[in-house]
């Protein structure tokens, strides 16, 4: 059965084509001779096409897994095909609440996204190597491409708030790891600009770091910030993301 993943494409707002508009008229050179505008009027098939170009293959657009190659093309420089990779399938209520979809491509690190997404906006981490520093994760790209679904929430999940790991795992969820998280923050930037948990705090308790302490992600004081809790801590603002694998 084919997996439906249209729930994933965010169409473009109407403010954002009028942002596009705006900028494409301040293209335009305020002065120009008659004979220039002329010249460019009898061109209007090449200058649609130049424009076009400019955007996104329309086809990315309407499919989620076109949108993850493009993206890592351009944040992490490296050309994938995804077409092949398993996208999890969903319950008819799963489909409504978890419709983000998230592609860790094979190899990847945990080093590569932070870096990734330091030469974006400004980062903090707890460890200067965190592929070192967390060891045991609940997916591993080491074994090769893998999708996941999770809520398209700013902050993470309010149903979850208030849990702390030991909670999480006895509860049996399945939660972002580390790695995920940050490749999620990195996607939603590049969508809107924006950060995610700006008033609360992603529990990644599908990571463990080598003290058996879980790493922690959220934007604060003007920048991504990956930190640690111990296992037992457990507040309002602390949040994991479930996952659908």
């Amino acid at each position: 059965m084919k997996t439906d993943i249209t729930q994933a494409v965010r169409a473009a707002t109407i403010g954002q084509v009028k942002d596009i508009g705006a900028t494409l008229l301040q293209a335009i050179p305020g002065e120009m001779s008659f004979e220039t505008a002329a010249d460019v009027l009898s061109r209007k098939t090449e200058l649609i096409k130049l424009v076009r170009d400019f955007f996104p293959n329309p086809v990315n657009l309407s499919d989620p897994v076109k949108q993850w190659e493009s993206f890592y093309q351009k944040y992490l420089g490296s050309t994938r095909d995804f077409s092949k990779v398993k996208i999890p399938e969903r319950t008819a209520k799963q489909a409504i609440e978890f419709t983000r979809l998230i592609i860790v491509t094979g190899g990847l690190t945990r080093n590569q996204v932070y870096e990734a997404c330091g030469k974006q906006f400004p980062c903090y981490k707890y460890a200067d190597d965190l592929d070192q520093a967390v060891p045991t994760n609940e997916r591993d790209p080491k074994k090769g491409s893998y999708a996941i679904w999770v809520r398209d929430t700013v902050e993470a999940d309010e149903v979850h708030q208030n849990k702390s790991v030991d909670m999480v795992t006895k509860e049996k969820l399945a939660t972002e790891t580390l790695l995920e998280r940050m490749l999620h923050e990195l996607k939603y930037f590049a969508e809107t600009g924006k950060h995610l948990d700006v008033s609360n705090v992603t529990l990644c308790s599908g990571s463990r770091d080598s003290d058996g302490h879980v790493p922690r992600a959220y934007w604060n004081d003007g920048k991504f910030q990956v930190d640690w809790y111990v296992a037992v801590d457990r507040f309002a603002c602390l949040r994991p993301r479930e996952v659908v694998s």
